[in-house]
């Protein structure tokens, strides 16, 4: 008896990891999406205003299929950010000074996109079970959102 107990609980924690894993992806692209949003707002250029809602409503679309995964899994879904991001936000926006210009924000934006896309990258050298097939389909929509920030990143010599 003690044994099978040892063994379902082995699989239990074997079965969270994934699901921490992915909770944590799902909690950095909700702060992501956030910054975005946040950005979207606060820039002067309409072009720019559009392309920044647009990478928002991408990551909005990546946190549901990641979401969606984890519940057909059986599992719980993150749905909110750590409580430790929305303190870095806020003071990163205390610490650099509000408003920024539309350049501050893209190089802002360009640089906390690259740590989403390499934490994805990461987290598919370590996931080889249930989740890999779902975060390998979110590296096109990634890697797009990536493109459109690191040629804006470029155009205003980041």
């Amino acid at each position: 008896m003690i044994l099978g107990t040892i063994i379902s609980q082995e699989a239990t924690v074997v079965s969270l990891a994934p699901q921490r894993l992915c909770n944590a992806l799902i909690r950095r692209s909700i702060e992501l999406r956030a910054l975005y949003l946040h950005a979207a707002v606060e820039v002067n250029e309409p072009g720019l205003r559009s392309v920044l809602n647009e990478n928002a409503q991408a990551l909005e679309h990546l946190i549901a299929e990641l979401q969606a995964q984890i519940r057909v899994l059986a599992g719980l879904p993150a749905t909110r950010s750590h409580w430790m991001g929305t303190a870095r936000r806020r003071f990163d926006t205390l610490l650099r000074g509000m408003p920024r210009s539309d350049d501050a924000w893209i190089r802002v934006l360009a640089r906390e996109e690259a740590a989403l896309l390499h934490a994805f990258e990461r987290a598919l050298t370590v996931e080889s079970g249930d989740m890999a097939p779902t975060l390998h389909r979110q590296l096109p929509r990634l890697n797009a959102i990536h493109s459109d920030m690191h040629s804006l990143a470029r155009a205003v010599g980041h």
